[in-house]
């Protein structure tokens, strides 16, 4: 593979001609001695870059910083909303008939957006698989670990464990959705697992869970939006609670990658660009329910099509990135790779944008209506 030069660094190799003299380029030999001379300075620049495991003891090293800027973002337990609070109370004498009431609400709802309620449900329900990854990136996994960054791992699955209970007792409830199947898509999705494309790297891990949470911050919040605007206030708070607490988790993981940014720039925006280019796919990638291998295309498209999470949400979101982690104005202290890392990613977003309107295009042609068997092998129209 060929190397770009680094800027600057050819310069180094030349002394500057004497006006007064008439220069000659340097032998072939020589030149050639110059290029394998900068190629391996690269190399062994390239070389230096951080292990996963310095990267673990980078993040290890600030158990202090974590207590005091990561723990404070979780609610305590009296104080926090739980899935009873929201859903119609089993031991009231007037639980039947505020069930019938959630769903008459329920049956003004249509289909492609129970779809997309589906999705971020079943996606939450994986909570399993990614409290596995995210202990994985520090290497802590003793149940009982006393450190913040336990302390926060065990707080930040409690408060997401709430979310796929609240909207799995809410679809159970609402008599639109074939809960058996939906229960399966489930348990295919867990005993998949998840294919982080983070390769042991913990900074590459941090970034990813910071897209993530923002992502399904972005994609309950729309949700919510809809659930009002249909008329369903009681849907619209199940969702926004959620919303709510994705905020406050973005909020943390953001922070810890700001603070990788100041402690070790290089091997940051590396990381970034290296997820970048992987490109960040939703947890529940490899959802599966017993009959449509391609499902979760198929779900992606209903929720582009209904605005719950978009390819412009997408551009956005690493513009937000971008701009928090002040990518653009690193400079001192980057190398070569890192520099193309800053570059790239720089110019992801204006990227994305330009993709979503050659696509956008695209999806004005004729639309496809597909079965989805979580709403009773009921059609719903997609474009692709």
């Amino acid at each position: 593979m060929m190397m770009e030069m680094v800027p600057g660094q050819a310069a180094a190799c030349w002394t500057a001609p004497s006006p007064c003299k008439t220069t000659r380029a340097p032998p072939l030999f020589f030149r050639r001695r110059i290029m394998i001379t900068a190629t391996a300075t690269r190399s062994r620049r390239e070389a230096a870059a951080m292990s996963a495991p310095e990267k673990a003891d980078v993040l290890r090293s600030l158990d202090g910083w974590a207590e005091s800027n990561l723990l404070p973002l979780l609610k305590p337990v009296e104080r926090s909303w739980q899935p009873h609070d929201l859903l119609p109370d089993s031991a009231s004498p007037g639980f039947r008939e505020a069930v019938d009431e959630l769903r008459a609400r329920a049956r003004e709802l249509p289909d492609d957006y129970y779809v997309c309620l589906v999705g971020n449900m079943v996606t939450e329900e994986a909570l399993p698989t990614y409290h596995a990854a995210l202990n994985s990136f520090v290497g802590y996994d003793r149940p009982t670990a006393a450190d913040a960054w336990a302390r926060w791992s065990r707080g930040w699955t409690a408060e997401e464990n709430r979310h796929g209970d609240l909207l799995n007792r809410y679809l159970y409830l609402c008599g639109r959705v074939d809960v058996r199947r939906v229960e399966q898509t489930i348990h295919h999705l867990i005993t998949a697992g998840m294919r982080l494309p983070s390769d042991g790297c913990p900074y590459r891990g941090f970034i990813y869970t910071a897209f993530q949470e923002r992502a399904t911050a972005i994609s309950h919040g729309n949700t919510a939006r809809r659930a009002g605007q249909m008329g369903d206030a009681a849907l619209a708070r199940i969702c926004g609670a959620i919303a709510g607490d994705e905020r406050r988790h973005e909020a943390a993981y953001t922070r810890v990658v700001a603070e990788l940014f100041r402690l070790t720039p290089d091997a940051a925006v590396r990381a970034l660009g290296y997820m970048m280019r992987e490109r960040i796919l939703m947890p529940a990638a490899h959802m599966f329910d017993g009959r449509d291998p391609d499902l979760f295309r198929h779900y992606a498209a209903v929720a582009q099509g209904l605005g719950v999470y978009t390819t412009a949400d997408y551009a956005d979101l690493v513009e937000f990135f971008v701009e928090r982690w002040g990518v653009a104005g690193l400079g001192h202290g980057l190398t070569g790779e890192g520099r193309r890392a800053q570059d790239y990613v720089c110019r992801l977003p204006e990227r994305v944008r330009k993709m979503d309107r050659l696509d956008a295009r695209r999806r004005q042609q004729q639309p496809r209506r597909v079965p989805f068997s979580w709403v009773f092998d009921r059609q719903v129209e997609l474009r692709l």
